[in-house]
């Protein structure tokens, strides 16, 4: 018998296969272009997990995923970009994609993110939601101990935004323009569906 899956399942499983078909029926030119689109928002994401393996990795594992408080990894429902799911597959193999959908085709454990496996998160390039939040309690101390550290945060923060936030041509919202061109549109595309991007890009004569 299948299992129940929630509304959150469902609708992250049809987006993520989807773009999974997609970019595997593209011609290796247009999928190798799509990584260069991407390169330097892989080189911030290094930059981030490089700073958070020095700074905040032994405290995060010890006090959140150890002991099972985290605000996000004892969630189902993490907020996933279009973008996160094009990138993800864009840097995977079959195998790992194959895994996930496996996973959102299951019953979701109960107080466990969907994604969260017995090693932490099964995305090879994990949602940028998910990679930037740290809670007040770690920056508090983090930064109290090492005050340097912040403004190394907040830079990266600035980075972020470049590929994120919507106020200029961004990355996110041009992967998302490449699906929707193709044809095909989903309730994860923010950039595309969000009222308060929306706005944004209107301000600023971008849509």
């Amino acid at each position: 018998m299948k299992p129940m899956t929630s509304a959150y399942q469902n609708e992250q499983s049809e987006t993520l296969g989807r773009v999974f078909q997609m970019i595997r029926s593209l011609a290796t030119d247009t999928k190798d272009r799509l990584l260069v689109q991407c390169d330097a928002y892989l080189r911030f994401r290094r930059d981030v997990d490089v700073f958070l393996s020095g700074s905040f990795s032994n405290i995060c594992t010890r006090r959140c995923y150890e002991n099972r408080r985290s605000a996000c990894c004892s969630r189902e429902g993490i907020i996933t970009f279009f973008a996160d799911m094009v990138i993800n597959v864009l840097c995977s193999d079959g195998p790992d994609i194959d895994d996930l959908l496996s996973i959102l085709a299951g019953k979701a454990k109960p107080g466990k993110c969907i994604y969260l496996g017995d090693d932490g998160c099964l995305w090879r390039i994990k949602p940028i939601v998910c990679q930037m939040f740290l809670c007040d309690r770690a920056k508090d101390q983090v930064f109290h101990e090492n005050p340097s550290l912040e403004k190394d945060w907040k830079a990266l923060e600035t980075r972020r935004k470049q590929f994120t936030w919507p106020d200029k041509p961004t990355l996110f919202d041009d992967l998302e323009r490449h699906f929707i061109d193709a044809g095909y549109t989903s309730p994860l595309m923010y950039m595309h569906n969000s009222p308060g991007l929306l706005r944004l890009k209107r301000k600023a004569g971008l849509a």
